[in-house]
């Protein structure tokens, strides 16, 4: 069997490569998806709030957000007269592009989960977020300043 890094790469990529290729086909780019699935339960959220849950930089999310304001999908507003944050809020079209994008990442789960029974899913997804809890307390330790030799005992 391969390694659990090749095999968690190699189906990232795999499904990526199908929500992304269908996410072309209804006028959005790398990220927007991400976005606006996040934007879809959090709607009227900070760039910052958005980066770290998308797990993208805030620069990255500021040239994505750029794009997408363009395109009409969102718009970024101040709010309780705070001049010092943008809070990104979905438009119309932007609720559109999200229900759409609902669709593809379910009938892409259901995809990838076929032949999968009810418990092997939700033991699958227990699995995953145990693996990401891991890590991201790892990379936690990390910015408290620990060594990463520390970090991995």
């Amino acid at each position: 069997m391969e390694s659990l890094h090749y095999l968690l790469m190699k189906s990232h990529t795999l499904f990526s490569q199908k929500i992304f290729s269908r996410a072309l086909n209804i006028g959005l780019t790398p990220g927007q998806p991400k976005i606006l699935e996040y934007l879809i339960e959090h709607d009227g959220s900070d760039q910052k709030t958005i980066s770290a849950y998308c797990e993208i930089s805030q620069a990255t999310v500021g040239t994505i957000l750029g794009g997408m304001e363009k395109s009409g999908l969102i718009e970024r507003k101040q709010k309780h007269g705070n001049r010092r944050s943008l809070y990104v809020y979905l438009t119309d079209k932007g609720k559109k592009a999200a229900s759409k994008m609902a669709l593809i990442f379910a009938e892409s789960e259901q995809t990838a989960l076929k032949g999968f029974t009810d418990e092997e899913r939700e033991q699958l997804l227990i699995l995953l977020n145990k693996i990401s809890a891991t890590l991201d307390a790892e990379r936690a330790e990390r910015k408290e300043g620990k060594p990463l030799r520390d970090a991995l005992k």
